[in-house]
């Protein structure tokens, strides 16, 4: 009796498992589907501005606190950090080589190039549900912590920002 209540427990866990990652999978592909509509799309009006650029922001996004090319943005309890390095174009792969460089292994790394533009979408697992994703194109980089469910939503916010950044 004990063996079949393990194996039972062994099976579920194993269902459990299929399961969760099975919804990273489908963010994950889902992600690189919007980031890919989005970064392809014409930018949204820029409805924010700080020193060096002008952005839109989505409903419900505010500036908390801004420092030289960062600003730091919150949405709820949601906090995303964009960084901006105005000396580099939208065709720029600079920071974006230098994110792959800050991690081994990315759970999703995705590129994007049209006109001139370079965009890009990278995910890495960081504990149990927790993701980092980092969203960007050229200069412009976007980042936060989110939970697998959310990487769709958040990915696809995150391009809507970046690809409306304008350098002053």
């Amino acid at each position: 009796m004990m063996n079949i209540k393990a194996i039972g427990l062994a099976i579920m866990a194993v269902l459990l498992l299929g399961a969760c990652s099975a919804s990273f999978s489908e963010q994950k592909s889902e992600a690189k589907e919007a980031v890919g509509n989005v970064f392809n799309g014409k930018p949204e009006e820029a409805n924010n501005s700080s020193k060096d650029i002008k952005y839109h922001l989505p409903l419900g996004v505010e500036v908390k606190e801004e420092a030289p090319n960062n600003i730091l943005l919150v949405n709820g309890s949601r906090t995303y950090l964009l960084f901006y390095n105005q000396h580099e174009g939208a065709d720029s792969k600079v920071v974006y080589e230098s994110a792959l460089k800050q991690e081994k292994d990315w759970d999703g790394n995705e590129t994007y190039t049209k006109d001139g533009k370079f965009g890009y979408m990278l995910i890495k697992k960081v504990k149990d549900d927790t993701y980092q994703l980092i969203v960007g194109i050229g200069g412009i980089k976007l980042t936060t912590e989110t939970k697998a469910k959310n990487i769709k939503k958040d990915a696809e916010e995150m391009m809507k920002i970046a690809n409306s950044v304008k350098v002053e």
